[in-house]
């Protein structure tokens, strides 16, 4: 069944309104209208990981993208950034310390404001047992502007603007409608982290799964973008069950891309494991699978790895359900070591047309020279030409 004649079956139409609508389209910047929307893809930059090394993963990142890098890497022009979580590499919950120093690294943006990150909560930005729920992404993070005062994010700053809550939002740029979701490992295991470690079997409540179900449904004409920390089960690379680990000679899971808590849903620590406190519901897995082509493109990250690797015979990049999937991490080079490099995507939207171009840049000279990495381009194709400015209805 195809999106639009599933969408208009007397099921959605019933449905109660979830998702607050999203304002009209608005231009960044006044001036001619660009041929082209480009968005930097990024994730996993565990600062205070990578700070401990001397080494500044989110400001680094950023410089490059605007002056270049020191390593010959060239500067690219973007529009706005979707950061898909992860900003902490604390391995207990995180401090106002590693958030200031969030804040001062997103300060490394000359050409950019800090509303021109789009951001979302991973594993290690959740907080810990006994803790106000999502404290510190809420305080220090803030996608919705709630708090100014500390993140830097004004709402009225946005270049689109959002819609939702810290925990689920939207957001509009032409045709393109990103449903935006951060992960909920709070609270305390099995589903949230313990006291330490990450933790990382993801995790969504049924509310925001019914609020992006929703969005789907109210939208048949849109190309959608839906972002979670995590990627959904056996899409891309290491996202199948137990595929986060090594397991050795003697039968014994231990930690690989991801960190071994037999407490944590461990089956389920490459992929968007929970629903509330059902394990390995497949929500968003089932419903792809019923209607494909329901959404254009899955964003996430949270396993690390460089872009040749294909674990569980995946690549960063799939089509499944119709739908593309991209893996994003990690701009970290320190946080799980064994298998991180540090590397971005550019995904490059041109009006009137249906293909996406998908480079990769190598933010370090580990895997092949700084730059650009022509082996790992894609092009995907969408449901539809992506317009800037949306036709109105006849």
């Amino acid at each position: 069944m195809q999106r639009r004649d599933f969408l208009a079956s007397p099921l959605w139409a019933a449905s109660a309104g979830i998702l607050a609508s999203p304002g009209l389209y608005v231009l960044g910047n006044e001036g001619t209208k660009p041929a082209q929307f480009r968005l930097w893809a990024c994730g996993d930059s565990h600062v205070g990981t990578d700070l401990r090394h001397q080494r500044e993963s989110l400001a680094d990142a950023i410089r490059q993208t605007e002056q270049g890098g020191d390593e010959g890497g060239p500067p690219f022009e973007w529009d706005v950034a979707l950061h898909v979580g992860d900003l902490s590499g604390n391995q207990s919950s995180p401090d106002d310390n590693e958030g200031r120093e969030v804040i001062r690294q997103f300060a490394a943006a000359k050409q950019h404001r800090r509303e021109d990150f789009y951001n979302l909560a991973g594993n290690h930005d959740a907080s810990g047992p006994g803790e106000p729920a999502q404290w510190w992404f809420r305080k220090w993070v803030d996608p919705t502007g709630e708090n100014s005062e500390h993140s830097g994010v004004h709402a009225d700053r946005r270049p689109y603007p959002v819609s939702g809550t810290w925990e689920r939002y939207s957001f509009r740029v032409g045709n393109l409608l990103f449903l935006v979701m951060s992960d909920r490992n709070d609270g305390g295991p099995p589903v949230g982290r313990g006291k330490r470690g990450g933790y990382p079997a993801g995790a969504v409540t049924s509310e925001t799964f019914q609020w992006w179900k929703q969005a789907v449904a109210e939208n048949p004409d849109a190309v959608i973008v839906s972002a979670h920390h995590q990627m959904l089960k056996e899409t891309t690379v290491a996202s199948g069950p137990w595929e986060g680990f090594r397991k050795t000679d003697s039968g014994k899971y231990v930690s690989h891309y991801h960190g071994y808590f037999p407490a944590g849903g461990p089956r389920g620590a490459s992929y968007l494991y929970w629903l509330d406190d059902r394990p390995d519901a497949e929500a968003f897995e089932k419903f792809l699978a019923a209607n494909p082509n329901a959404i254009d493109i899955w964003f996430g990250g949270h396993t690390h790895t460089n872009p040749d690797d294909r674990k569980g015979g995946r690549t960063h990049i799939e089509r499944k359900w119709n739908v593309n999937f991209i893996n994003c991490a990690a701009l970290s080079r320190f946080h799980a070591r064994k298998t991180t490099l540090p590397m971005s995507r550019l995904l490059t939207f041109t009006d009137g047309s249906d293909r996406v171009r998908v480079q990769c840049y190598l933010h370090t000279s580990q895997h092949a020279p700084q730059g650009w990495y022509a082996k790992a381009e894609r092009t995907i194709r969408i449901s539809g030409p992506f317009q800037m400015m949306p036709q109105k209805p006849t």
